[in-house]
């Protein structure tokens, strides 16, 4: 599986979301936004439920870690989620899966992590970037520290235990690194 990564141009960002609209589903658009807005991992976000909501935070324990997920949603990830409960009041999840109404015995699923991927590999190829679903916590994680340049804030966000892992994560490079040298003096 060919690496991912942070989507650096905030109008790509916005094209990819179109993109995702228009040749995918907006379902797919929903996923790239809240997404985005989340910085979880697909399948934590796959698996979010409207339960898991409450007072407009978020709160999870994500499967790969087993750390908790305890995120206040900002502005426009609860648009986007009070919209998709709105359209689909007897969802379970946000990102509920359609083909399960083919039978009415089994229970709600997600939409699958292979459907996502498919959806924005395409869109990557067409756009000519390494896109897939881990992209999204990526981008969240470059744009954070490129705001802040705290790498300690991006860490908890991401819930990374070393900088070293994170700088890579989110694709800050060595280049990057000695450019901020060059640039800021004192």
């Amino acid at each position: 599986m060919a690496e991912v990564h942070a989507v650096k141009s905030l109008d790509a960002i916005k094209l990819i979301g179109h993109l995702l609209e228009i040749r995918c589903s907006k379902q797919m658009s929903d996923i790239w936004c809240i997404g985005l807005n989340l910085a979880l991992r697909i399948s934590d976000l796959l698996s979010v439920k409207f339960s898991d909501i409450e007072n407009d935070r978020l709160v999870l324990r994500e499967s790969k870690t087993g750390k908790v997920a305890n995120i206040v949603l900002n502005k426009k990830a609860l648009e986007v989620i009070k919209r998709i409960r709105t359209e689909h009041p007897d969802h379970v999840y946000i990102f509920q899966s359609y083909r399960n109404r083919q039978s009415i015995s089994k229970p709600p699923m997600p939409l699958s992590r292979r459907s996502v991927t498919k959806a924005f590999f395409m869109i990557g190829e067409e756009m000519k970037i390494s896109l897939g679903t881990h992209s999204m916590r990526k981008t969240r994680g470059y744009h954070l520290y490129q705001n802040t340049k705290d790498i300690a804030r991006v860490m908890k966000m991401l819930r990374h235990s070393s900088e070293g892992v994170t700088l890579r994560y989110i694709g800050i490079t060595q280049d990057e690194i000695d450019k901020d040298f060059v640039d800021l003096e004192i």
